[in-house]
């Protein structure tokens, strides 16, 4: 199975879909991801009510391939930051850990999700999870005990705390994307946006990690950029092997 990540630069608006079609034909993979809110842009604030979709709309889209992508999701009066898998049957999840503090201010836009979840998609049993989602230690716990063979990440992760040349949130998500991969015996995408809005600036580096903890491939700083790559099952299948045997 071929993944791509789109690492796109969204508009601050609920008109992204030209993008999104245009990176989706511009690839022959089976699954194209797309970062946290691709379809509107990160700093919605007061614009939310009248931006947000309806997941009827998302119904009604139709791609020739698998499509993971970010929105917020109007349902009972409530409005979520939300990952869509879009393919045979329509998957969501509503991201449950809205950071609000420093440059963040998800809760006061955003409802909480309730829960993580694992469905069925065309790379075996799978788990999405939205930036923040995976900061936390239930997150963890929830691919630990479930074991996936397909983790998704989406995220809006602006840049900050550079030191010594590096950048110390890439050091984190790293670290966090690794262990998610060794933890679970999976394949972790984890796709971030670039650009800016309202003063954040978003760094990129999307990347796959294989279920041995190395990263396979990783896309470029601040750019936006398709990568491509072909999932090893049979790597999958040892590690969950490995896993059960510990």
């Amino acid at each position: 199975m071929k993944i791509a990540l789109a690492q796109i630069a969204p508009k601050l608006s609920p008109e992204n879909l030209e993008k999104h079609l245009e990176y989706i034909s511009g690839t022959d993979a089976d699954l194209v991801v797309f970062p946290e809110l691709s379809m509107n842009g990160y700093k919605i604030k007061d614009a939310l009510l009248e931006d947000s979709f309806s997941l009827e709309y998302f119904k009604n889209l139709k791609f020739d391939k698998d499509v993971v992508l970010g929105a917020a999701i109007k349902k009972d009066g409530k409005i979520f930051n939300s990952a869509l898998y879009l393919g045979k049957n329509l998957h969501i999840h509503n991201k449950v850990h809205l950071p609000t503090y420093g440059v963040f201010e998800e809760g006061r836009f955003f409802f909480s999700g309730e829960s993580f979840s694992v469905f069925d998609s065309k790379a075996g049993k799978t788990a999405m999870f939205v930036c923040e989602d995976v900061f936390s230690g239930d997150a963890m716990d929830f691919v630990s005990e479930h074991k996936p063979d397909l983790i998704i990440v989406i995220a809006a992760s602006p840049a900050r705390e550079f030191s010594e040349g590096k950048l110390l949130i890439e050091e984190q998500w790293d670290a966090l994307l690794k262990s998610m991969a060794i933890l679970s015996g999976a394949y972790v995408v984890f796709c971030n946006r670039v650009g800016f809005e309202d003063g954040l600036g978003f760094w990129g580096g999307s990347r796959i990690v294989n279920p041995k903890g190395e990263v396979e491939i990783k896309a470029d700083y601040f750019e936006e950029q398709i990568i491509e790559c072909e999932l090893n099952h049979s790597l999958t299948v040892t590690q969950k092997y490995f896993l059960r045997k510990s």
